[in-house]
């Protein structure tokens, strides 16, 4: 196995009512506060009124940015990085699910830029300072909560590009699963498709490492599979949606690579598809992951299809490898799409073979995207349409 360094120096209040802590934690960070949420419902809930209260209670200058989009824009985090230079903010406070924390993250490097963020996102300049940022997370999915990394887009170049910079890590993080208890049907569903597939990521990989993080994984991927339609079925269900809570923040937070250094495939394949059409990405996971399962199978990778399906499905372990495999992806078919009701195919959503090509083309830079097993051009077309 490869060595690895594992560093995660992110402060997390889990559970019910925690946001009494709130106040001391801005204040450890100076007295200007932007908070950055999305369209408006941290409002509805209460939730708004409970944080402005916190940051009033500790005497704190309290500045706004709303309007994060769900695929998060390059012109929110310009937007958000001119409020920092011209009012001299000290910390960021994000309430929302991801897109808000990604785009945040950015805003906070961004700030110490004097030209457009995303020359940031081409790698254009280096990433050394970022203004400190504090979350309280309203949707268990992308697990931004603690990683350094996020994803941003600009749709004038119709480009959707994800980094990882270790001064965009968030310093604290509030996690109460009761803030969670009115994410509908849909975005619950399409969350934990896309924790499932920050797992399978990693988990499907032909190195020999850490037995030990293999069944950390299967794990997760069994809690996300049992406590899903838990909390579809009763969304105020504390139990579920603290464990999926807690599923999206160590799925995605390295603890889980070890020493692995295989590349992500779905991942990239689609920010390609919400680069171009705007989906909710949890979707786009859900529609491409069984499809790439199924492209990927083969008698140099059933083996971990077979350990996957029998240690997370429950499959007999007596049947041919290869049954097993195949048996694994069919219910990993029926999770998504029967159990969460997700739309299965590209057709649904009104995606035709029109951008295969580009699509493929960008995915894989030209030539082979890296991963579980590796995929040029013509592999990417090849699942697209498998998707239709």
């Amino acid at each position: 196995m490869n060595n690895f360094i594992y560093d995660i120096p992110t402060k997390v209040y889990f559970g019910e009512n925690q946001l009494g802590h709130l106040s001391e934690e801005l204040s450890k960070y100076g007295k200007r506060v932007l908070l950055t949420y999305g369209g408006g419902s941290i409002k509805k809930t209460g939730l708004y009124d409970k944080v402005v209260a916190e940051i009033k209670k500790a005497g704190l200058e309290l500045f706004e940015l709303s309007g994060i989009e769900p695929n998060p824009r390059v012109a929110s985090v310009n937007k958000g990085a001119d409020i920092c230079k011209a009012e001299n903010i000290d910390v960021l406070l994000a309430v929302g699910g991801g897109s808000v924390i990604d785009c945040t993250k950015y805003i906070g490097a961004a700030a110490f830029y004097d030209g457009d963020a995303w020359d940031i996102l081409l790698e254009k300049v280096p990433v050394e300072k970022c203004i400190p940022i504090i979350d309280i997370l309203t949707l268990s999915a992308t697990g931004s909560e603690m990683d350094c990394g996020g994803v941003i887009s600009n749709p004038d170049t119709l480009d959707k590009i994800g980094l990882l910079f270790p001064v965009m890590q968030p310093k604290v993080s509030f996690l109460d699963p009761t803030l969670t208890y009115t994410v509908n049907k849909y975005q619950t569903a399409c969350g934990s498709a896309d924790m499932l597939n920050h797992i399978m990521e990693v988990y499907f990989n032909m190195d020999q490492d850490l037995y030990m993080l293999d069944t950390v994984m299967e794990g997760l991927m069994k809690t996300i599979i049992k406590y899903t339609p838990i909390a579809l079925e009763e969304p105020d269900n504390y139990e579920a949606r603290a464990n999926l809570m807690w599923t999206s923040s160590w799925a995605i937070n390295g603890f889980i690579n070890g020493g692995k250094r295989q590349a992500w495939s779905c991942h990239p394949i689609e920010h390609e598809l919400s680069a171009i059409y705007d989906i909710t990405h949890g979707l786009g996971l859900a529609i491409l992951t069984p499809r790439w399962l199924t492209y990927t199978l083969d008698e140099t990778t059933v083996s971990k299809f077979y350990q996957f399906g029998c240690n997370v499905f429950g499959i007999d372990p007596k049947l041919e490898p290869m049954e097993v495999a195949k048996k694994s992806i069919e219910l990993v078919y029926d999770f998504l799409f029967k159990t969460l009701e997700l739309q299965s195919t590209f057709t649904e959503i009104g995606i035709d073979t029109t951008n295969f090509s580009h699509m493929a083309r960008k995915a894989c830079q030209g030539g082979v995207l890296p991963g579980f097993k590796p995929l040029n051009q013509q592999d990417i077309e090849n699942i697209f349409k498998m998707c239709l």
